[in-house]
């Protein structure tokens, strides 16, 4: 394998992640960030695909970087349905569904991105796992209601490189491993990994779980049905109730766990008890994937941004700490799992799987 220069490219909300790699190892990046003012005239978020796509044009111009050193082009994943985890080549039908996705969401633009510069020097474009990757057993799926399964919804990409890192540490294949794995940041995740696959996982975006410093995880069905009938709030508001403005931020007006740290440091109770009340959710979560896992882990991995919280994983590992070994892996390098899903493809390890819309992809 000559050439392993490989582009990231992960859009959020308001800024794009820019990183390039030779091989495994960061060499140039960059989080560049845009102003309202600079997606105001954007009225959908795939909207602002050749602005963001100039940006980048610039950084890496600004840079000396020669683009016609590449081997590959590699955009974070968008809402693409469920689909097998991997590394995924861009093709036109995924582009196709992407634009006219009706669901907004900054990740909706790292294919486009990815596609758009790799077709001008010739090489490919890849995604990797994204938040859409469906593994789960079938038992999983099943609810009190029919008409309403429990979907996978969670940070695949950070999950699985997290996986993957612990079964290092394990000195096995991740393919071997069984591995309870809980993303702690914005959102929270917490996944039951069996032999490379994702078998049961909470919705971390839509209602399922833990609650997290923006989300409201799972309620009482009962007084949801009621608070939404009440004709206080509309749709939207509802929504943004569950996932914008639930969790911790409901409670304590604020959604940066470091100044939830420092209140309960100073003695806050209310932020004491909320923040134990979050740890508690998550250990209990991962209470119930041992039961699904028959108690046979050979690891529990703690990762995402809040597992740099020291005093959030104590509280946490108290509870969990009889199932067996905790590996703490903190933070959430997606740049760079995004880099190793397409060296995969290159070295040959991995075969890129092809994206067809419902549920066809290969």
């Amino acid at each position: 394998m000559a050439n392993t220069t490989i582009l990231a490219i992960n859009p959020g909300s308001t800024s794009t992640k820019i990183a390039i790699f030779a091989g495994e190892e960061k060499v140039l990046s960059q989080n560049i960030s845009h102003a309202a003012e600079e997606l105001a005239p954007f009225p959908r978020i795939i909207d602002q695909h050749h602005f963001r796509e100039k940006v980048i044009l610039e950084f890496l111009k600004k840079n000396d970087f020669d683009v016609r050193k590449l081997a590959a082009v590699v955009g974070r994943g968008g809402l693409l349905g469920p689909m097998a985890s991997g590394t995924y080549e861009v093709n036109e039908e995924m582009l196709d569904f992407l634009k006219n996705n009706k669901t907004e969401h900054a990740s909706n633009l790292g294919a486009p991105l990815a596609f758009d510069l790799a077709k001008d020097v010739g090489v490919k474009a890849y995604i990797v796992d994204p938040v859409t990757v469906d593994e789960m057993d079938d038992l999983a799926r099943v609810t009190g209601r029919p008409e309403i399964p429990r979907i996978s919804i969670f940070h695949a990409l950070n999950q699985k490189a997290a996986a993957r890192l612990a079964a290092k540490q394990l000195g096995k294949p991740y393919g071997q491993c069984r591995l309870i794995v809980a993303h702690l940041g914005g959102g929270i995740s917490v996944g039951a990994h069996v032999d490379g696959r994702v078998i049961d996982v909470n919705n971390a975006l839509n209602g399922d779980g833990p609650f997290a410093p923006e989300r409201a995880g799972s309620l009482p069905s009962w007084s949801l049905v009621e608070l939404a009938t009440s004709g206080k709030h509309d749709l939207a508001a509802l929504k943004k109730m569950i996932t914008g403005q639930g969790g911790i931020v409901a409670h304590l007006k604020v959604n940066d766990m470091r100044k939830v740290e420092d209140m309960v440091k100073a003695g806050d109770a209310q932020a004491t008890r909320v923040y134990e009340a979050m740890a508690y959710n998550v250990a209990k979560e991962i209470g119930g994937l041992a039961a699904v896992m028959e108690g046979r882990i050979d690891a529990v991995v703690l990762t995402g941004g809040i597992a740099y919280d020291e005093l959030f994983i104590g509280l946490i590992r108290r509870r969990v700490e009889f199932l067996g070994r905790l590996i703490v892996l903190p933070g959430e390098d997606e740049m760079s799992a995004l880099a190793l899903g397409a060296l995969r493809v290159l070295a040959g390890e991995e075969k890129p799987r092809h994206w067809k819309k419902a549920g066809g992809n290969a």
